[in-house]
């Protein structure tokens, strides 16, 4: 037990010595303080990857556009696969897993972040004999991925000036 509890903080001297620290949250401006998110579809990933960012980092949602500080709006939200190989007995060994979004800001009526577009692609290899497994591994990345669209949005959205 002692030596655990030194080897910890030998690591933990290390870590500070070196200038490592933790990122904190991000910290949104007072115009994202009560967004509405105007999107086609409540329920994709993204959307609901991109409300709890919203939330963790302090803002509001609010319920219409009406009363909102600043509407984020949705444009696309498309998400997909594409075949990078194929093996010898014509069947596919490799798949890609995209996700799209775009997006656009407005406040007040005006246009405070034009239209943007991310696209993010995460590739698997696919084995025919595992097709319950690997459909959740396709599950499983396009989930990160909407998280990490929603991520990137967020701190885009947090970069705003006031």
């Amino acid at each position: 037990m002692r030596a655990a509890t030194l080897a910890a903080m030998a690591a933990l001297g290390v870590l500070a010595g070196c200038g490592f620290h933790l990122r904190g949250g991000t910290e949104l401006s007072a115009r994202m303080h009560t967004p509405y998110i105007d999107a086609a579809d409540h329920y994709s990933p993204f959307y609901a990857e991109l409300r709890d960012a919203l939330q963790a980092a302090g803002a509001q949602l609010a319920p219409g556009a009406t009363g909102a500080s600043a509407v984020v709006k949705v444009n696309t939200d498309k998400t997909g696969r594409n075949v990078l190989t194929i093996s010898a007995r014509n069947t596919p060994q490799e798949f890609e897993v995209y996700y799209t979004v775009e997006y656009s800001v407005t406040a007040g009526g005006k246009e405070i972040l034009p239209r943007q577009k991310l696209t993010l692609t995460r590739d698997y290899a696919y084995d025919d004999s595992q097709l319950l497994a690997k459909q959740h591994e396709e599950d499983d990345i396009r989930a990160a991925l909407a998280r990490d669209l929603a991520g990137l949005v967020t701190r885009r959205l947090a970069a705003l000036k006031d």
